[in-house]
C-alpha cells in the first residue's frame, strides 16, 4: 500500500463506523502551554473539558503535528534515527460519550488484520495494571476484550496480552485521564519473540496505535473520580506505518529494521535532493557520529532536509513563521539546522524554498492550504535562506576562532554557536571532528538545560479543569449590545486597589475589557449616590466589574441606574470595526496568510498586529487604506448573530489562542468581513466615517503593527494638519498651495550654504593643520604634534587629526577636545612610528586610562575618552617618546 492509500483507507473504515472525517486543525494551538499542535487530541480538547459539546459523537482524522521544542523535543534526533520526525501526521478516531473500549479495540483489530492484512500472530496489546502509587485500577474491561478478540482469532492471550503500568494517559497534572491500551507488532525475522520486546526499546517491535480511555478526572488535590461522559482518543503515527508498510513490502519480509523514511512518503523529496546535489540516499545509519562515514552522514542530510522542510512548509501555511521568540525561533532554529546539513550536501543558498513545490505536490491534497499559500512559504523561507547565509559565515568565523583558542571546543562555546547562529550539535560535532578536536557535550547539555529551565519559568501554566455544570456563582448577563442604560439591583462588591471597589450587577449594559476592546465607562446612580465608572473589567466568573471610588457601604440589593458614556462607547465600536476592515483589506493585499496576532482598541485609535514576513510596500500600503475606505463609503450593514461554534459558516474567521464556548457572535460586514467577535460595533460602515493609517512597523520577526484612526480622531489628525500647513505658509509668506515648492526651493539653498560653509570649515582645518605642524617636536626620524583643540564632535576631531597626520609624514599625532562634556583623544602612528613601538591603540589605551575612560583602535589609528575633562589638557601635552 502506498502512504495515500493507508491514509485515506484508515478515514475511509472509520467513516464506514459513522465517523464524521474532520480536518486537521492548525499548527498553531488554542491551548496557551503548547509551543505547536503535538497530537491529535488537540482540537478535541474543549469537548473532553466539557466547555463545548461535540457536533459529532463519533469523528477521524489526520492531524499534522510538529514536536520541536518544549517538553516534546525531538529535533536534535532527527535525521541520526529513523522514526524522530518534528512534523508528523496522526492518525486517530475518537468518541465523544458515545462508544467506548468494546468497540475501539474491535475496530482497531479489524482495521490492522482484516482491512490492512497485518499478521495476527506478530501482533500484541497491552493494557493497564498499576505499580505501587500509581493512579487507579487494574483495566479488567480491556483485559477481557483483547482475551475475547484473541481467543476468537485462535491466538493465546497470555502470550499477546501484556500488563504494563506505563499505559496510563493524563492531559496534565489535572484534568481527564485514563488507562491506555497500545498495540505492537513483532518485525524480527522468524516473529516468535512472543511479546518479550514489547516496550523494551528494540527496533524489531513497534507500537502501532495507542487507543486511549477518558474516563477519569484528576483534581488540583491529587485524588480521582469518575467522569460523567466517557471518551476514546486513539493515535496511530502515519509516517511509522507507512514506513513498516515499505520496510516489510506489504509484511512479507522481515528482519530489516524498520524505518519511516524508506516510504513514499519522502522519495520524492530524495528524488529531488538527488537531482539537486548528485548523491542518492543509501539507507544508511550512523551507529555513532565520531566514526560515521561520508555516506551515513549524507544519508542524515537527507533525513534532516526531508523532515524539516515539511515542518516549515505546513508551519508557515498555517500562519506561523520563523521568528526571534517562541515558537517561532524554534521554526528558524529548524531551517538553519536543514541548511546547514544542506550544506553538507553541498546545496547552494536556494536550494531549501526549492524544496516547496515538492512538498505542495504531495501533501496539497491532504492540507488544501499547501496549495493556498505556496507562494507565500516560497517567499519566507528564500527570504530567511538568504537572512541565514550571513549568519552562518559569521558563525563559522567565531568556529574557527574558538577552535584556534583552545584543544577542545568548551561546550558554553558549543551553546552560543547553536543559540546564536543556529550550529546544531551534531554539526558542531562534525567541524571539530575534522579539526581533530572533541566538544565537551556534558557542559553543552548543562547550558540546553538552563535555557529549557528559562522557557519552563516563561511558560503559561494552568490547571486544567472540567467545567462544572453547578458552579454557583452566576456570570453577568451583558445586554449593551441593544442599549446603553439599564435598571439592576448591585448584587456584590468586591474591594480593590487603591480605594477603588467593584460594583457588580446581574446585568449591564457596560462592556468588559476583552478581545482588545477596552472597557466602558459611565456612571451609576443610587437614590442617594453618584458614581463614576472609571473601568469595567471581568473578572475569571465571568462577572462584569464596574470600578469606582467612594462609599458603597449599604448598598447591596438596592437598585441603581447604569449609564453608558454614549460618545465614547460610539467612538471605540467606530474603531473597532474599522479594525475587522482593515483586517480583510490586508488579506486582500498581502494574502490569506495574514493572521491577527493580536488587536486594541479605545475611543482615539486602532492597534492591529498580523502575521507577515516583510515591510509593507508603500504601495500596498495605499491600496489597502484605499480598499478600506472605498468599502466604508458604501456605508453596508453591520449584522451579528449567535451560532454554534462548530456550524458557524466556513468563510467566518476565528483566532488562534482565543477560548470559544458552545455559542459564538458572527460579526458580518457587507459580507466580505466574517468573524467570531463579542466586541461592540458600528450599525453600518457609514458611521466610521473614513480611515487613515498612522503608521506600519514590525514589533516583532513575522509580526507587523498598524495604527489607524477613524471619526472623531481623524478629524481631530486633519485639523491639526491643516494648522500646522497654514502656519508654515503664514512664517513663509506663501499660499499653503505652494508650500511644497517654497520648502523646495529653501532646503536647495540651505544645501548649497552648507556646501560654502564646509568648504570654509576645511579651509580652517587646513590652516589649523599647518600650525599645528609647525609646533612639531622632533625626534630624529620621527615628529610628535600633541595638542587639545576645539571641535564639535568626534568625527571633526578625527578629520583633523587625519589632515595633521598626512602633512606631517613619518610620526605620531595625538589630539584633544572636550565634545559633550567629555573629553575625547584621537591618535595616528605612521608605519615607522609603529615600527618603533608608538602604536596609536597601545597610546589611547594609556591616555583614556588617565582621563578615567577608555579607548583603542588599530596600529595607525585610535580614538577614546574619559569623564576626566580637567586632566585633558595636561594629559595630552605630557605625552611624549
Amino acid at each position: 500500500m502506498t502512504s495515500d492509500q493507508i491514509r485515506q483507507s484508515f478515514l475511509d473504515f472509520f467513516a464506514s463506523k459513522q465517523h464524521t472525517i474532520v480536518p486537521s486543525a492548525s499548527l498553531l494551538p488554542d491551548a496557551p502551554n503548547l509551543l505547536f499542535t503535538n497530537a491529535g487530541m488537540n482540537q478535541f480538547v474543549p469537548y473532553f473539558l466539557g466547555e463545548r459539546e461535540a457536533p459529532y459523537p463519533r469523528a477521524t482524522d489526520t492531524q499534522k503535528c510538529i514536536r520541536a521544542g518544549g517538553k516534546h523535543n525531538d529535533l536534535e534526533d532527527v535525521g541520526l534515527d529513523t522514526y524522530h520526525h518534528t512534523f508528523f501526521e496522526m492518525l486517530g478516531n475518537w468518541s465523544f460519550a458515545d462508544y467506548f473500549k468494546k468497540e475501539s479495540l474491535e475496530w482497531s483489530w479489524e482495521l490492522l488484520t482484516q482491512v490492512w492484512k497485518l499478521p495476527k500472530e506478530r501482533l500484541y496489546a497491552t493494557v493497564y495494571q498499576p505499580g505501587e502509587g500509581d493512579p487507579a485500577e487494574f483495566d479488567q474491561e480491556a483485559f477481557d476484550i483483547w482475551t475475547a478478540i484473541f481467543q476468537k482469532d485462535g491466538l493465546d492471550p497470555d502470550i499477546h496480552l501484556i500488563k504494563s503500568n506505563e499505559c496510563f494517559w493524563a492531559m496534565g497534572d489535572t484534568g481527564p485521564c485514563g488507562p491506555c491500551s497500545e498495540i505492537h507488532i513483532d518485525l524480527t525475522e522468524k516473529g516468535d519473540t512472543k511479546g518479550s520486546l514489547v516496550d523494551g526499546d528494540s527496533p524489531f517491535c513497534m507500537e502501532l496505535w495507542n487507543n486511549v480511555f477518558i474516563q477519569m478526572n484528576a483534581k488540583p488535590d491529587g485524588t480521582f473520580e469518575p467522569l460523567k461522559n466517557k471518551y476514546v482518543d486513539t493515535g496511530m503515527g502515519f509516517e511509522r506505518v507507512a514506513g513498516i508498510f515499505a520496510t516489510t513490502k506489504n509484511f512479507t519480509e522481515y528482519g530489516k529494521v524498520p524505518s519511516n523514511y524508506n516510504s513514499d512518503v519522502f522519495t520524492d523529496l530524495f528524488d529531488k535532493l538527488t537531482e539537486l546535489c548528485g548523491h542518492k540516499y543509501q539507507y544508511t545509519l550512523p551507529e555513532n557520529l565520531d566514526t560515521a562515514s561520508e555516506v551515513e552522514m549524507k544519508d542524515v542530510a537527507f533525513r534532516v532536509v526531508a523532515d524539516h522542510i515539511r515542518c516549515l512548509c505546513c508551519s508557515i501555511a498555517d500562519g506561523i513563521l520563523p521568528g526571534n521568540e517562541g515558537r517561532n525561533y524554534v521554526l528558524r532554529r529548524i531551517l538553519r539546522r536543514a541548511v546547514m546539513y544542506g550544506q553538507k550536501l553541498g546545496l547552494k543558498s536556494g536550494f531549501f524554498a526549492g524544496l516547496v513545490p515538492t512538498v505542495v505536490e504531495k501533501l496539497g491534497h491532504v492540507f488544501p492550504e499547501l496549495k493556498e499559500q505556496q507562494e507565500v512559504v516560497q517567499k519566507i523561507i528564500k527570504s530567511e535562506e538568504e537572512s541565514f547565509g550571513k549568519t552562518l559565515d559569521r558563525g563559522i568565523q567565531l568556529f574557527d576562532k574558538i577552535a584556534s583558542q583552545n584543544d577542545h571546543i568548551l561546550g558554553k562555546d558549543a551553546f552560543a554557536l547553536y543559540d546564536t547562529y543556529g550550529f546544531p550539535i551534531d554539526l558542531t560535532q562534525l567541524l571539530a571532528k575534522q579539526k581533530g578536536m572533541d566538544v565537551d557535550i556534558a557542559e553543552f547539555e548543562a547550558e540546553m538545560e538552563k535555557q529549557r529551565d528559562r522557557a519552563r519559568a516563561s511558560q503559561k501554566k494552568a490547571d486544567i479543569l472540567v467545567k462544572d455544570s453547578d458552579a454557583s456563582v452566576e456570570p453577568t448577563r451583558f445586554i449593551g449590545f441593544d442599549t446603553l442604560a439599564d435598571e439592576a439591583e448591585l448584587i456584590d462588591v468586591v474591594e480593590g486597589e487603591k480605594d477603588s471597589m467593584y460594583l457588580i450587577f446581574e446585568h449591564t449594559p457596560f462592556y468588559a475589557e476583552m478581545g482588545g476592546q477596552v472597557g466602558d465607562t459611565g456612571v451609576i446612580d443610587f437614590d442617594d449616590r453618584h458614581f463614576d465608572v472609571l473601568d469595567t473589567a471581568k473578572d475569571g466568573n465571568g462577572r462584569y466589574l464596574h470600578k469606582v471610588k467612594g462609599d458603597t457601604e449599604d448598598l447591596l440589593g438596592h437598585p441603581s441606574s447604569l449609564i453608558v458614556n454614549h460618545d465614547r462607547r460610539r467612538s471605540i465600536e467606530r474603531h473597532h470595526s474599522a479594525t475587522h476592515v482593515l483586517h480583510w483589506a490586508l488579506r486582500k493585499v498581502l494574502g490569506t496568510h495574514v493572521r491577527q496576532a493580536g488587536s486594541y482598541v479605545d475611543p482615539k485609535r486602532l492597534r492591529f498586529d498580523f502575521s507577515h514576513f516583510e515591510a509593507i510596500k508603500p504601495e500596498q500600503l495605499a491600496e489597502i487604506e484605499k480598499l478600506c475606505n472605498d468599502h466604508l463609503l458604501e456605508n453596508v450593514r453591520v449584522n451579528w448573530f449567535e451560532t454554534p461554534f462548530d456550524k458557524k459558516p466556513d468563510d467566518v474567521i476565528a483566532f488562534f489562542g482565543e477560548k470559544y464556548g458552545d455559542v459564538v457572535r458572527v460579526v458580518d460586514i457587507g459580507g466580505y468581513s466574517k468573524e467570531l467577535c463579542g466586541g461592540t460595533h458600528v450599525r453600518a460602515t457609514g458611521e466610521i466615517g473614513l480611515l487613515k493609517i498612522i503608521s506600519e512597523s514590525a514589533i516583532a520577526a513575522g509580526t507587523r503593527r498598524i495604527e489607524a484612526i477613524v471619526g472623531h480622531s481623524l478629524y481631530s489628525h486633519i485639523n491639526n494638519i491643516e494648522s500646522t500647513i497654514a502656519t508654515a505658509a503664514e512664517n513663509l509668506s506663501v499660499p499653503s498651495g505652494e508650500l511644497v515648492k517654497r520648502v523646495d526651493t529653501l532646503l536647495a539653498r540651505n544645501a548649497e550654504l552648507e556646501k560654502q560653509l564646509k568648504s570654509f570649515q576645511q579651509k580652517a582645518a587646513g590652516n589649523l593643520a599647518d600650525d599645528l605642524i609647525k609646533n612639531a617636536k622632533d625626534f630624529n626620524e620621527l615628529q610628535l604634534v600633541t595638542e587639545v583643540v576645539k571641535s564639535d564632535n568626534p568625527n571633526s576631531l578625527r578629520q583633523l587629526g587625519a589632515q595633521v597626520s598626512g602633512k606631517l609624514g613619518e610620526g605620531v599625532v595625538v589630539l584633544g577636545a572636550e565634545i559633550g562634556g567629555k573629553a575625547s583623544v584621537v591618535a595616528f602612528s605612521s608605519p615607522t612610528a609603529i615600527e618603533a613601538g608608538h602604536k596609536a591603540g597601545d597610546i589611547i589605551r594609556n591616555l583614556t586610562a588617565q582621563l578615567d575612560g577608555k579607548g583603542g583602535g588599530k596600529p595607525d589609528f585610535a580614538m577614546g575618552g574619559g569623564t576626566n575633562i580637567e586632566k585633558l589638557k595636561e594629559v595630552v601635552e605630557a605625552f611624549s617618546f
